[in-house]
């Protein structure tokens, strides 16, 4: 079979607006966010009770901002395509906070099978997104980047430290939800976060190989030795 060809630049944008979708489909089910977006998200409830301008999508690119200072802090330098990151950090959280406003048309329910369709779509669509992330070069958002930096920087198992990070993502948001909500009012993590910390892995590489087979991913623009260059 012949296979289509499509733009890796187009891959980045379907990649960032797919992910944005999913997530606020997530969000919308209410079954708990997954354990790397989950300190933005409790981030963004909390100050919003104070800050109504406040979005989750700000949220996201100001934490992942500090994560990028954090990073320059560890490797005690900084490379100026990690700039980039946050370029990519800031067209996620527009697109999150659009799909967000997109998600609030559709009814509020507390009917389980409503909003299992609404978490599959999410888990799905979210997957989906970062699979078409992975045909492109330009550079990821602050979390991926972290973890793929730190982990060469220290030639650390790049899958060990992943979950390493994972779970850290975890043990925070528990910590942050006790400290916004207190102890009666746990938020953010719930039975979704951990189905989707065991469905990702799996759906993303299903992803991977449909694309692969059906697309011919190629460069549009001559930019990938700038990004890929230090």
């Amino acid at each position: 079979m012949k296979k289509r060809l499509f733009y890796t630049e187009l891959a980045y944008l379907f990649g960032i607006l797919a992910i944005a979708l999913g997530t606020a489909f997530m969000e919308r089910a209410d079954f708990g966010m997954s354990m790397v977006v989950a300190p933005a998200y409790l981030t963004y409830l909390k100050l919003s009770q104070t800050l109504p301008f406040f979005t989750f999508g700000m949220a996201e690119y100001l934490l992942q901002a500090l994560l990028l200072v954090a990073l320059g802090c560890v490797l005690r330098r900084f490379r100026l395509s990690y700039l980039f990151s946050f370029v990519t950090a800031v067209l996620y959280g527009l697109a999150l906070d659009g799909a967000m406003l997109l998600m609030s048309l559709l009814p509020q329910t507390r009917e389980i099978w409503i909003r299992c369709v609404y978490y599959a779509l999410g888990i799905y669509i979210t997957t989906g997104g970062v699979a078409f992330l992975f045909h492109t070069y330009f550079m990821p958002e602050a979390y991926e980047l972290f973890v793929k930096e730190i982990s060469r920087h220290y030639g650390l198992d790049l899958y060990r430290f992943k979950r390493y990070y994972d779970y850290t993502s975890m043990a925070v948001s528990v910590a942050l939800s006790f400290a916004f909500f207190g102890l009666g009012q746990f938020r953010g993590i719930h039975v979704g976060t951990l189905v989707s910390a065991l469905l990702n892995g799996p759906l993303i590489a299903l992803h991977s190989r449909i694309l692969d087979g059906y697309l011919d991913f190629r460069d549009g623009l001559k930019l990938r030795r700038f990004f890929e260059g230090d």
